[in-house]
This record gives structure tokens, C-alpha cells and sequence, in this order.
């Protein structure tokens, strides 16, 4: 039934698709990777196949195949991505035989596993795609889930569909997640307990373990540098009238502004214009020397430096977190450097990670965008708090590191 709704799917809307194709380029060279990735690759037998859907994921991704590396695996590792953004950073960091995962359907899937002919597959964090899975249990190729997560918002989906869902994952031996409450949750959804292993996040172990690999950056000491990072829709509007009324109780204050997605840096520098607040765009600075004029802001336009903003920050707050429909940002990156991090209520992507900073002290959960000002005020007044909550914030870090060698055990035990 899954293969007639799929290909019933795909057959309406292809003169839809067929005219998108002719109008985009960009559409054109998407189908195009995820149609043909694969065939760039050499002929592989018996390989380790992982699957990350985007530049999170990924990351992870580069940290498991590292510690695999180190480890002698002598299967040739192959990466596939969802997104063009995952499969950039992919191809960027260099990681091995990097291909995008094409339409989940037998006739494009079948010629992935001929190629490549997995012996074992691992999904990164929510990546379930039901062909996938069902080609791997025709085949007896053991699947992993890494790093599980299960979302409240996936398990009233899936929760419908029981059958379905233990039907689509018969093939996954084991269940590697993040936390007891994403095991709970897939206990609910009927999976047995034997085939769940609570191991721990290993976002913890994909954050920098020291500044010596951050980009070397210049802020005067004296200055309250915030950091506005991952900002999405939303966001800014509320980051802005919080600067504006910092920058009258405190003379030296600098703020940077990172959107999570570079395409929105022009949507996000007109509404810094609309708000007249003095600013420079990051791509116009002088490389290594971001010093600025105390009250005036910095626009990250380009990749690769908000971490080494994070560790230079007095303050930092991420984005995402007032809207349910976006579910958070990485909270984790500031902590990691003792910065106190700021974050809304709606962190259903970051559940754990809001939970575990919260409880320890070293974030500060909003309910409301309006206290972000107050809240930022506090801690910049109180040099004491503000000192603790960033201990806190990185003995968090620190304290649940380890997740990615227990996942390589798995791996080793289930291949």
C-alpha cells in the first residue's frame, strides 16, 4: 500500500515537477544529485553505510567516522545526505564517498544498494524512511538508529499508525538514543525494550574541546560582546528592541547577529536598517580583527565563526526557540565554551539539552520573547551570576561527553 500511495504520489505530481525542473536551474541540478549521487561513487562491496539528512546530522556523522577511522574499520565507509546544505558540508569536510539519498522509492533505491552493497546501515537521529528500511530487511542488512531521538510532535504521527511504524522498522536491530525519554517514547510506540539502548547525545562530543580550534578573533576584554546565534523568523525583531535598550544602560556593548540560514542575511540587514542601529556586515570586516565601535552591531554573513564568537561572548542567546514550528537551535555551542545561553520555551529539537542545562544552571529557558531584555540585563549587571552560570553551562558540556564511543560499540556488536 506504501509503494501504490508513493508511486500514485509521484505520478500526479510529475507534470508539476516536470515544469518546476524546466523553470529551475536549481531544482534541476537538486533532482539531479539525488537521482544520479550514487553513480558518481566506485563499485563498493560490503560497505559501512551511514545516513545523515542535514549539516547537524552530518556533524555527527564526521565525528562517528573519525573515531571509526582511528579504529581501523576496514569496511569503506559511505556518507549520503537529505539536503544540499548536509551534502555541502559533507563534500567540504571531505568526508568518504558522499552521494544524496535519492526519492524514497525501489526504482531509484534499488541501484544505491547495488552500487555500494551495504553491510550494515546507520541512521542518524530521525532519518526512518520506510523503503529504505524495508530493502534493508529484504536484503538481512542490519540497520542502527544513532543518536535516536523521537519528537512529541513524531510520536502523535506515528501513534496513529502503529502497525505501520513497526512494520517500516522491523529491519533496525537496535535503537541507540540520546535520552530515557526518547526510549520511553518509542517503548510507547510498541518497540521492545531489549532493542533499545539509552547511550547518551553525542552533540556533546561533536563541540569543540578547546579554543586552540577556533579562528582567532579580537574583541577588547572590557566590552559586553553578545552573541544573537541561529536566529530564525521571528527572532530578530525582538533581538533588536533588546539591543536597543542595552545599548542606553551599557556604553561598551557590542552585539552579532548569525541567521541560521545565510539566505535571510538580506531580510535580517533590512530590519537592522529599519531599527537605525549602527552595524557592519562580517564579510567587510578585517579577517581575525572584529573589534567594532562599543553599541554598534556585526552581521554574520558568512560560515565557519559563530563558535569563535560564542567563546569571546559575554552573553549569548539562540534562536528558534519561540516558534513550535522551528523547535530550537544547538544550545550546546555556547555552553561548551562557558558562555551563559539564553533559549524560548519551544525546544522540542533540543528537549534534552534545554532540560539538562536548565537543571544544572547553566541556561536560562524564556517563556516569552519580551523577557529577553530583562533577562540579558541581569546577568550583564551581576558579573558573579553571569560567571556561575557559564561554569555550569560547560560542566554540563563536559560531564556528558562519551556518547560517541558507545555508539561505535554498537556498531562493532551489531554489524
Amino acid at each position: 500500500m506504501y509503494y501504490i500511495l508513493t508511486g500514485g504520489v509521484l505520478l500526479i505530481t510529475s507534470p508539476f515537477l516536470l515544469l518546476k525542473a524546466l523553470a529551475s536551474s536549481a531544482f534541476r541540478k537538486d533532482i539531479k544529485e539525488r537521482l544520479n549521487g550514487v553513480k558518481t561513487l566506485p563499485k563498493l562491496k560490503g560497505s559501512l553505510w551511514i545516513h545523515a539528512s542535514s549539516v547537524g546530522e552530518v556533524r555527527l556523522a564526521k565525528t562517528l567516522i573519525t573515531l571509526l577511522q582511528k579504529q581501523g574499520e576496514t569496511r569503506p565507509i559511505v556518507l549520503s545526505t537529505f539536503t544540499p546544505t548536509g551534502y555541502a558540508l559533507a563534500v567540504e569536510e571531505k568526508l568518504p564517498n558522499v552521494f544524496r539519498l535519492p526519492i524514497d522509492f525501489p526504482l531509484w533505491l534499488n541501484p544505491v544498494f547495488d552500487q555500494i552493497e551495504p553491510s550494515q546501515l546507520i541512521l542518524i537521529e530521525a532519518e526512518l524512511w520506510p523503503c529504505l528500511l524495508r530493502q534493508c530487511k529484504k536484503r538481512k542488512i542490519p540497520v542502527v538508529q544513532a543518536n535516536g531521538r523521537v519528537s512529541e510532535k513524531s510520536i502523535k504521527r506515528y501513534g496513529k499508525f502503529k502497525s505501520f511504524f513497526l512494520w517500516m522498522t522491523e529491519a533496525v536491530v537496535l535503537f541507540s538514543m540520546r535520552s530515557q525519554t526518547d526510549a520511553d517514547r518509542l517503548i510507547e510506540l510498541g518497540i521492545p525494550e531489549e532493542k533499545i539502548q539509552v547511550t547518551g547525545n553525542i552533540k556533546f562530543d561533536v563541540l569543540p574541546s578547546g579554543f586552540d580550534e577556533l579562528k582567532s578573533v579580537t574583541f577588547n576584554p572590557d566590552s559586553f560582546l553578545i552573541v544573537f546565534g541561529s536566529t530564525r523568523p521571528g527572532d530578530e525583531g525582538p533581538i533588536m528592541e533588546a539591543f536597543l535598550k542595552l545599548k542606553k544602560d551599557f556604553e561598551n556593548i557590542i552585539g552579532v547577529i548569525a541567521p541560521r540560514h545565510m539566505q535571510r542575511c538580506r531580510e535580517v540587514e533590512d530590519l537592522i536598517r529599519e531599527f537605525s542601529v549602527e552595524y557592519n556586515l562580517l564579510s567587510n570586516m578585517p579577517e581575525g580583527n572584529w573589534s567594532n565601535h562599543p553599541g554598534s552591531l556585526i552581521l554574520a554573513d558568512k560560515m565557519g565563526i559563530l563558535n569563535s564568537f560564542y567563546a569571546n561572548a559575554k552573553l549569548a542567546y539562540v534562536g528558534g526557540g519561540f516558534n513550535p514550528r522551528f523547535g530550537g537551535q544547538n544550545i550546546l555551542e555556547p555552553a561548551v565554551f562557558g558562555t551563559p545561553v539564553l533559549f524560548g520555551k519551544h525546544m522540542n529539537n533540543f528537549e534534552e539539552e534545554a532540560r539538562l542545562l536548565v537543571e544544572s544552571g547553566g541556561g536560562i529557558q524564556l517563556q516569552k520573547e519580551e523577557e529577553l531584555y530583562q533577562a540579558l540585563k541581569k546577568l550583564l549587571l551581576n558579573s558573579e551570576e553571569r560567571q556561575e552560570t557559564g561554569r555550569a553551562a560547560a560542566e554540563t558540556v563536559h560531564n556528558h561527553r562519551g556518547a560517541a564511543l558507545r555508539t561505535l560499540k554498537i556498531i562493532e556488536e551489531t554489524r
